[in-house]
């Protein structure tokens, strides 16, 4: 009966959440890239001598880390049109995602960067690279190969709470599929096919990070600085 009640409604109710996980999954791209961009920014400024961009990234983090998603889309989407800037739903729930997780990619980006031995940086230095530079060719390669895998379970973390900007309007999955009990008066069976959406995206995902961690788990540290020490050569070389 159960089965048969979904069969019976597939028809009007796939296409409609199949668009709405579409625009998931664009809210989840679009956060994860701003967040990785802001992320790599704290991380730089961390990485700084001066006492000022450290305070201003530790402050950064925590108030994205300190205050609720929900309140942060909220002085987006609803506070900003007082100061005369108006964002879209969707371009808000982007724009929040993303500078939430920031804070949370940045920690992650600081554990990779604090398994490189700090002798790369000071030998890029000397070669003539600037702190930037040293930043970009050295640092971050290996920084990323070390964080594939918790990067993916951010992810995936990040694609689940994009469900949150059904708050603010945005036409995502959880939105329509709200819309679709609302009709058909049916929350069991709407929100069981909405669950088997979500973890069919979030399950593969899932095995894959612990995948590539078990991959990683292989290589001693040893074995990866010796495989850093080309890569400083390449990138100093003129």
């Amino acid at each position: 009966m159960f089965i048969e009640i979904i069969s019976n409604n597939l028809a009007d109710w796939g296409p409609r959440l199949l668009k709405g996980l579409h625009l998931t999954l664009s809210l989840t791209a679009g956060g994860f890239c701003l967040a990785s961009i802001i992320a790599l920014l704290i991380e730089y400024l961390r990485s700084r001598r001066g006492l000022i961009p450290r305070l201003v990234a530790r402050l950064y983090i925590s108030i994205a880390r300190g205050v609720p998603i929900l309140v942060i889309l909220y002085l987006l989407y609803f506070a900003l049109p007082e100061a005369g800037i108006t964002l879209s739903a969707f371009m808000a729930g982007t724009v929040g995602l993303g500078m939430v997780y920031a804070a949370y990619l940045a920690e992650v980006f600081r554990a990779g960067l604090g398994a490189i031995p700090a002798g790369q940086r000071e030998a890029a230095l000397a070669a003539g690279l600037t702190p930037l530079a040293a930043f970009r060719i050295i640092l971050l390669p290996q920084a990323v190969r070390q964080t594939i895998a918790p990067l993916l379970i951010n992810l995936v973390s990040l694609m689940k709470d994009s469900s949150i900007c059904a708050l603010i309007s945005v036409p995502e999955l959880t939105l329509v599929s709200r819309e679709l009990m609302s009709e058909s008066f049916l929350p069991l069976h709407v929100f069981a096919l909405t669950a088997l959406l979500y973890f069919g995206l979030a399950w593969p995902a899932s095995i894959a990070a612990r995948f590539i961690e078990h991959r990683l788990q292989g290589h001693t540290p040893r074995r990866t600085n010796r495989r850093a020490l080309p890569s400083l050569a390449v990138g100093a070389s003129p």
